[in-house]
């Protein structure tokens, strides 16, 4: 089992930048690929980045250069940058951590979730 608990959301004015935060307990981070989604209102699920235990990355093209994630092994816990934020990034942010070691940007291939954040960008 793990629990994942996000942080780090709030308002923020657009071409603001905010660092979401997910902290991972209950089994072993590192072997854990970490996932971050978002969920506008009225919208699905929608596939943000995900980082392996080595750090390889995958990312949303819509996103790269905006976004960045990152992962401390150490802290067991899993970063989202985000810079130069939009009005559309509005959103809960949601971190998942998939248990087989392939990174995915699908939702259904991640095992655990966190209770999601907020993050509203104002205009």
């Amino acid at each position: 089992q793990v629990q994942l608990v996000e942080s780090g959301g709030g308002l923020v004015q657009a071409g603001g930048s905010l660092r979401l935060s997910c902290a991972a307990s209950g089994r072993t981070f590192s072997s854990l690929v970490m996932g971050w989604f978002r969920q506008a209102p009225g919208k699905g699920r929608e596939f943000v980045g995900a980082i392996g235990g080595n750090t390889n990355t995958h990312s949303a093209d819509s996103l790269k250069g905006r976004f960045t994630i990152s992962r401390d092994n150490a802290k067991n816990t899993v970063y989202l940058q985000m810079n130069s934020l939009k009005p559309e990034d509005t959103a809960v942010y949601y971190c998942a951590a998939r248990q087989v070691r392939l990174l995915s940007s699908f939702p259904s291939n991640y095992d655990y979730w966190g209770q999601g954040t907020q993050v509203t960008v104002s205009s």
